[in-house]
C-alpha cells in the first residue's frame, strides 16, 4: 500500500492508510451518513510499483535493486509483473467505475516516466479515468525511486522537481488533484534507518538528511505545480497517536520522542515552516532556506492511517518487533497493543484512534492545518468472503464521521487498496484489496467488501 503500511511501529501521531456492475451486493446493510458533506471525496488507492509490472518497459527503480538481493522479500518475489496493470488498465478503471467511486489515487512512476513512451501510459490511464467518470489523483512518488538517485543527495529534490514539471505539463490538462510525496516517515524510518525496505540502509539517525531532502522536494513539487497552474494539492503523510507503554516518566518520554521522530518531523515543517525543537540543527544545509520551501501553502493534507503506536523506554540488547529489527541504540521500544482484533499483518483494529489522529491533528495546527482527506486506511484479510475487512472499514467509516462531528475538517477518505498487491517487503503475502487478484492467471474478483464499499459508499451521498 502506500506502504508497507508498514506495521503499527511505523506509524506515529499527533500527540502523545464500470458501467458494468461485477456482480451483487452483500446483503449486509450499509452505515449510516454519518454527517458527511455534500463534495465528500470517496476514493480507492494503489501505487505504481506494487500494481504495474511491465518492468521491462521502464528504467529500474530502487526497489528493483532491492528485490534482487536474496533474504530482502519474505517470498522472494519482485514487482516484475506484479497486477500486470500496465496491459490490464482498461479492466482495472472498469472495476473502479463498477465500484461507484469518485477518485482513483494511483502513483506516477518516476522511472517508467524517464523510459521511452512511459507517459503514454499515464495519458491513457487519464484518458480512461476521466471517460468512466472517476476522477484522477496521482502521487508523484511513491517510494520507487530511480536507481541511480540518492535521497541522500540534496540534487535529488531538484531532479524530482523537474519530473513533475514534465508530469503536471503532460497531464495537467485533465488532472486537477495532485499528491507530491507518499509517507517520507516511513521511506526513511524503513528504507535508510532500519533497512527493512529499498534502498536497504541501516543509517540510524544518520538517516535524517534523507527525511530532509524528501521534504524539500515536496516543496520544490508543490511551486512546480504552481507554476503549471495546479491549484489542488497535497501531501500524503501517515499518521497515529503514539500511546506511552505505562505512566512511567521514562516510557511517556520515549513515547513522546516517537511521536516527535515519526509524526511531527514530517507535519511541523509543512504546516508550520519549523522543525520540532531539537532537530533542525541535524539538518543538512540552508535549513532556514529549505523550509520556506517546504511549507509552500498546501491546498489539502493528506493523513495515511492504519493503527496506533504503543511506545515504551528502550531496551537494552535487539528486539525484534512487526518483522522490524530494532538496534538498541534507538531512544525508544515498541510495545504490542493487547485486548484488540489483529489483522492478518498482526496490526491491531483500532477505529477510534483515527478519530484521535484527526481530532489531534486539527487541535495542535489549529487554522494552519489545510482541510484533511484520509488517503489512504485498510487491512490485510485474506478470502473473497473478507467479512473482516467490511468490519474494519465500517468501523473506521463511522470513526471519520466521529471526527467530523468533532470538529475536523475532512473533505475525502480513500481505502487502500482497490486490489491485492506487491506488499513490499512482505512481497503476495498480504492481501490489502477490494479486489482478488490470482497472481498466476492475473483474473481479478470482486471480494465482498468490493460490493459492500459501493452500498456504504451510494448510502453516504444519499
Amino acid at each position: 500500500m502506500a506502504t508497507d503500511a508498514g506495521d503499527p511501529a511505523s506509524r506515529s501521531g499527533p500527540g502523545t492508510r464500470s458501467s458494468k456492475d461485477p456482480g451483487p451486493g452483500t446483503g449486509r446493510r450499509p452505515g449510516p451518513r454519518s454527517g458527511f458533506p455534500d463534495g465528500f471525496l470517496w476514493g480507492v488507492s494503489t501505487s505504481a510499483h506494487q500494481i504495474e509490472g511491465a518492468a521491462e518497459e521502464r528504467e529500474p527503480s530502487v526497489w528493483d535493486v532491492f528485490t534482487a538481493r536474496p533474504g530482502r522479500v519474505k517470498d522472494g518475489s519482485t514487482a516484475a509483473v506484479a497486477c500486470d496493470h500496465c496491459h490490464r488498465y482498461r479492466e482495472d478503471v472498469a472495476l473502479l467505475a463498477g465500484l461507484g467511486v469518485d477518485a482513483y489515487r494511483f502513483s506516477v512512476s518516476w522511472p517508467r516516466v524517464n523510459s521511452p513512451g512511459g507517459l503514454g501510459f499515464y495519458d491513457r490511464l487519464v484518458d480512461e479515468l476521466c471517460a468512466a467518470g472517476v476522477r484522477p489523483v496521482p502521487t508523484l512518488f511513491h517510494w520507487d525511486l530511480p536507481a541511480d538517485l540518492d535521497w541522500l543527495d540534496r540534487d535529488t529534490a531538484g531532479r524530482f522537481a523537474e519530473h513533475v514539471s514534465v508530469v503536471a505539463d503532460r497531464l495537467g490538462d485533465r488532472v486537477t488533484k495532485w499528491i507530491t510525496l507518499n509517507e517520507p516517515a516511513e521511506h526513511t524510518l524503513l528504507g535508510h534507518a532500519l533497512g527493512a525496505h529499498a534502498p536497504g540502509r541501516r543509517l540510524l539517525f544518520d538517516a535524517l538528511p534523507a527525511a530532509h531532502h524528501q521534504l524539500l522536494a515536496h516543496g520544490l513539487a508543490v511551486r512546480a505545480l504552481r507554476a503549471a497552474g495546479a491549484r489542488d494539492i497535497g501531501i500524503a503523510n501517515s499518521h497515529s497517536p503514539t500511546w506511552p507503554a505505562s505512566g512511567d516518566p521514562a516510557d511517556v518520554a520515549a513515547a513522546e520522542f516517537y511521536d516527535l521522530l515519526l509524526n511531527r518531523l514530517f507535519s511541523d515543517p509543512v504546516v508550520l515552516g519549523v522543525y520540532p525543537e531539537g532537530l533542525g540543527e541535524l539538518m543538512p544545509g540552508d535549513v532556514a532556506g529549505d523550509l520556506e520551501v517546504i511549507s509552500e501553502p498546501l491546498d489539502w493534507y493528506g493523513v495515511n492511517y492504519y493503527a496506533p503506536a504503543r511506545v515504551g523506554a528502550p531496551q537494552e540488547e535487539e528486539t525484534e518487533f512487526g518483522g522490524l529489527t530494532l538496534p538498541p541504540e534507538l531512544p525508544f521500544s515498541l510495545r504490542e497493543i493487547e485486548g484488540r482484533p489483529v489483522t492478518d499483518f498482526g496490526w491491531p483494529v483500532v477505529p477510534e484512534a483515527l478519530t484521535e489522529t484527526l481530532t489531534g491533528l486539527s487541535a495542535r495546527y489549529g487554522d494552519r492545518l489545510p482541510p484533511l482527506v484520509v488517503t489512504e486506511n485498510g487491512c490485510s484479510y485474506e478470502g473473497l468472503d473478507d467479512q473482516d475487512r467490511i468490519a474494519y472499514l465500517d468501523a473506521h467509516i463511522d470513526a471519520l464521521g466521529a471526527a467530523l462531528e468533532a470538529g475536523a475538517d475532512v473533505r475525502g477518505y480513500f481505502v487502500w487498496s482497490l486490489m491485492d498487491n506487491f506488499e513490499w517487503a512482505e512481497g503476495y503475502a498480504r492481501r490489502f484489496g477490494l479486489v482478488h487478484v490470482d497472481f498466476t492467471t492475473q483474473k481479478r474478483t470482486p471480494k465482498a467488501s468490493y460490493h459492500w464499499f459501493r452500498e456504504r459508499v451510494a448510502a453516504a451521498r444519499a
